[in-house]
C-alpha cells in the first residue's frame, strides 16, 4: 500500500505540475502586460499634458527663394519686363516645367525611403531563438526528484537538485538574460508543487 501512495504521489508531482507551471507563466504573463499598458498610458499621458508638444515652427525661407521678383528693391518698376533666366534643370521636369518631385511652393518633396544602392542587401530575418530547451522534461524530473527527497526524508538531496539545474543552465541565463525569470519562476513552481504534493501524501497516507 505504501508502493502505491508513493508512486501516485510521483505521477501527480511529476507530470500535474506542468499544467499548474504553465498557468503560472500565463499569470506572470498577464500581470506584465497590465504592468506595460499602464506604463505606456501614463507616458501618453504625461505627453499630452506637456505644453511644449503644441509649439509650432513656421517656415523661415524669404519670398525670394519662392522664384517671385522682389518689387520693393527693384529700382524702375517698368523695367521688369520678363522673368529672370532660369537654368533648365538636370534632372526631369514634370509639365508645368519644374522639377520632378518639387511641390507648388517650392518646397521638395522627398519619395518613399528605400534600399541604399551601395549597401548591402538585408538578408533574410534570423528564427527567433529558443530559450531555456528541454524544459519540460527537466520540469518533470526535478519535480519527481524533489518528491521522492521528501517521500523518503532526505529533503537536503534537493539543493542538489538545484545546484544541477543551475550549473546546466548556467552559460544559458548568462547570455539571455529574459531567460532569468522564466528560469526561477518555473523552478519556484515546480519545487512547490511537487513539495506539497510530497507532504500531502505523505502525512495523509504514509503516517
Amino acid at each position: 500500500m505504501t508502493a502505491l501512495w508513493v508512486a501516485v504521489a510521483l505521477v501527480v508531482a511529476g507530470f500535474a505540475g506542468w499544467p499548474v507551471t504553465a498557468l503560472v507563466f500565463k499569470l506572470a504573463r498577464t500581470i506584465d502586460d497590465k504592468a506595460d499598458a499602464a506604463k505606456a498610458a501614463e507616458e501618453a499621458r504625461r505627453t499630452e499634458q506637456d505644453p511644449s508638444a503644441d509649439v509650432t515652427v513656421d517656415d523661415p525661407s524669404p519670398i525670394a527663394s519662392r522664384g517671385e521678383p522682389d518689387r520693393a528693391t527693384s529700382p524702375d518698376p517698368d523695367a521688369v519686363t520678363a522673368p529672370d533666366a532660369v537654368t533648365a534643370p538636370d534632372g526631369p521636369v514634370d509639365a508645368a516645367g519644374r522639377p520632378a518631385g518639387q511641390a507648388v511652393d517650392g518646397e521638395l518633396t522627398a519619395p518613399a525611403a528605400g534600399p541604399a544602392s551601395g549597401g548591402p542587401a538585408a538578408g533574410p530575418a534570423l528564427p527567433s531563438q529558443r530559450i531555456l530547451r528541454g524544459g519540460a522534461i527537466i520540469g518533470v524530473l526535478e519535480r519527481l526528484g524533489v518528491c521522492l527527497a521528501i517521500l523518503t526524508g532526505q529533503p537536503v538531496a534537493i539543493a542538489y537538485i538545484v545546484a544541477i539545474k543551475g550549473l546546466g543552465r548556467f552559460a544559458e541565463l548568462k547570455e539571455t538574460p529574459v531567460a532569468a525569470e522564466r528560469f526561477i519562476i518555473g523552478t519556484l513552481t515546480s519545487m512547490l508543487w511537487a513539495a506539497g504534493t510530497a507532504a500531502a501524501v505523505k502525512v495523509l497516507f504514509l503516517q
